[in-house]
């Protein structure tokens, strides 16, 4: 089939007027962090803002727990009682306290393994979910590849040491990324405290171990991470001025601080964008056979993408169109791409979409 590409290109120049000074004067470099590997991404558009060894092999640790409950959402009813079996009782590490034959929901699992990140936790959701954790851990890196998170390969839903279970800091910002388009995910993510109703004398209170959500303005999450291999791992994110960042920083000693800095950071020297605006016309195309000859699409969300503060920058964005499109058309029907360019640099595309219906 005949693709049409149409490029439009979109100069946006931010601030009045430029001093006497470079631009590499107005640019901030970026801080020195700790962390082996890292990464920083704005969570609309996930453009990269900072990159340090992102797509080298790390162990991620207890930062695996975000594809567990992920999949626990996405997968399971949250309300759900679940039995918890032997297999879920005395797990090594971190803990919730799970007791053989206790009913627990698997909302409550879900909290315990984010907030408390139980290990126990994410061998009974695995149960739930997959039937077996052999086979959740299938499911784990099946959504892995779903998201284009190339280079991981998960061996359990814990986190817990084997040599076979790695990441990158680029494929657990994707994964992350995944995540906190999920609203229910999201609101676990940000809770500082949780209570279970488990009986007395059970673990019922959960309070959240990552402090990103009390210490860092903004502040929303998402998951800490530690084993001896992987040394100290920490997915955060944030929220500021309509901007969300997330930030990985792997075997990262100062791993609060690095992040906290690269956060900083990309706030002072970023600004979001709208390119166009969700559920308005942007375009109309020709359309063969219809009462109508053409037909407008758009995109169903805002499209917002991260520029540099003080800084001349091109955006340009490109439709990629099926050609010679017959009626009936359906609304809400996609009708292709509009991808992204900052500076010439292809960012991410979005979906299009026909705002109206064609007989």
């Amino acid at each position: 089939m005949r693709r049409i590409s149409i490029i439009i290109l979109i100069v946006l120049l931010v601030g009045l007027a430029f001093p006497s000074y470079s631009i590499e004067d107005v640019q901030q470099a970026p801080p020195c962090v700790s962390a082996l590997t890292a990464i920083l991404i704005e969570a609309n558009s996930g453009e990269a803002l900072y990159e340090k060894k992102a797509e080298e092999k790390a162990y991620p640790a207890s930062v695996t727990k975000i594809m567990t409950a992920l999949l626990a959402i996405e997968n399971g009813d949250l309300d759900k009682m679940v039995k918890v079996s032997q297999n879920a009782v005395g797990v090594e590490g971190s803990s919730i306290y799970l007791e053989k034959g206790e009913r627990i929901t698997l909302r409550d699992l879900v909290y315990g393994l984010m907030l408390r990140s139980g290990n126990d936790a994410a061998i009974a959701i695995s149960e739930e979910i997959g039937g077996s954790t052999e086979n959740f851990v299938i499911m784990m890196n099946k959504r892995a590849r779903e998201l284009g998170a190339l280079n991981t390969n998960f061996m359990n839903p814990n986190g817990l040491h084997n040599p076979e279970h790695y990441t990158t800091a680029k494929d657990m910002a994707i994964i992350s990324k995944a995540a906190m388009e999920n609203s229910e995910f999201k609101q676990v993510a940000e809770t500082k405290s949780w209570v279970t109703d488990r009986g007395e004398g059970k673990y019922n209170y959960f309070y959240n171990k990552n402090k990103v959500v009390y210490q860092y303005d903004g502040g929303t999450g998402i998951k800490i991470g530690y084993t001896k291999a992987a040394g100290r791992t920490l997915v955060a994110s944030s929220e500021r001025n309509g901007m969300e960042l997330i930030c990985v920083v792997m075997n990262a000693p100062d791993w609060f601080q690095d992040t906290y800095k690269l956060m900083d950071y990309a706030y002072n020297q970023y600004e979001n964008m709208t390119i166009t605006d969700g559920q308005r016309p942007i375009k109309a195309v020709k359309i063969l056979d219809g009462n109508k000859d053409f037909a407008l699409i758009g995109t169903k969300d805002d499209v917002i993408c991260p520029v540099r503060k003080e800084y001349e920058s091109k955006i340009s964005v490109e439709y990629v169109l099926q050609g010679d499109k017959k009626a009936p058309i359906n609304r809400w029907q996609k009708a292709g791409q509009l991808k992204i360019y900052v500076n010439d640099n292809y960012l991410f595309s979005e979906p299009l979409y026909y705002m109206e219906d064609i007989d």
